[in-house]
């Protein structure tokens, strides 16, 4: 009797873990097929050249690009947790990328993408954060990354302009001089922004190469990683990564803008850039 009853209960834990494994092991693979891993997985899935299981589509193929495919996958890649991002907006960029004569397609290779990484330099033993602005070009047969712009905030006390109103400057008639009073203009390297072009720009990325080559600066790690897509008219998304619990992870659009005037996206452009603040 008392055998029966142990066996009663080992079947009864045995189903029961068996179950919960099977259970467990079906949300680990749906949670697997929601996530989206890779960038080229998220150019993938916004264009619709994939299944749920992640695998592709090809231009032969009935699936590719369909409609009713995009739209799925377009509700699923914003970050949910963004109250910042309404559902009206994300319905209007979602309308506008699927439209019907003209849909937007996210293209790897083409412009109007690029990589904004955040990482940690030392100088003199201290860390220092140092922006990099990334983006493909073309090398040879393929392409490669390369830093096109970059930026410090230690290197902004150098590049302030003098907002005096007439201040320091050299005369008109310098050049009769051989521009000898030159020597007053360098005597005070604090004023020195006085004597440059209005046109002048500051430039990061060449004051960035200096101070690596020289060994000012020594490159420790990538903290952070997002991308800035300006390839879908009208609109721009910033794309990041979530690592987390649940099923809205990996690569999400964490930030969606739409453009209403025509100078928008110059304005954004810059301000991604730190050029404005």
């Amino acid at each position: 009797m008392i055998t029966r009853f142990v066996l009663f209960l080992v079947l009864i834990f045995s189903s029961s873990y068996l179950h919960a494994q099977i259970t467990n092991e079906m949300e680990d693979e749906s949670r697997l097929y929601a996530e989206t891993k890779q960038i080229n997985q998220f150019f993938r899935r916004f264009n619709g050249e994939e299944d749920e299981k992640g695998e592709r589509y090809y231009p032969k193929d009935k699936q590719f690009r369909n409609p009713k495919l995009r739209k799925k996958y377009l509700e699923m890649l914003f970050d949910r947790s963004n109250a910042g991002i309404s559902n009206d907006l994300k319905i209007q960029f979602v309308n506008d990328v699927l439209e019907k004569n003209d849909p937007a397609i996210l293209d790897f290779n083409g412009a109007n993408w690029f990589a904004e990484v955040q990482s940690t330099f030392t100088a003199n033993g201290k860390a220092q954060l140092v922006t990099l602005f990334m983006e493909l070009e073309k090398h040879h047969l393929g392409r490669r990354w390369v830093i096109y712009k970059v930026h410090a905030d230690r290197f902004d006390p150098y590049f302030k302009r003098d907002t005096v109103p007439v201040g320091k400057f050299l005369h008109p008639m310098s050049h009769e001089l051989d521009f000898m009073n030159l020597r007053k203009a360098f005597l005070n390297r604090d004023s020195v922004t006085q004597y440059v072009s209005k046109k002048f720009e500051p430039d990061h990325l060449s004051v960035f190469l200096y101070e690596v080559k020289r060994g000012g600066l020594q490159f420790k790690s990538v903290d952070q990683v997002k991308f800035h897509f300006f390839q879908i008219p009208g609109w721009y998304f910033e794309l990041a990564e979530f690592n987390r619990p649940g099923y809205n992870t990996g690569w999400l659009i964490s930030n969606l803008v739409k453009f209403n005037n025509e100078g928008d996206e110059a304005l954004l452009r810059r301000y991604l850039h730190h050029e404005i603040n």
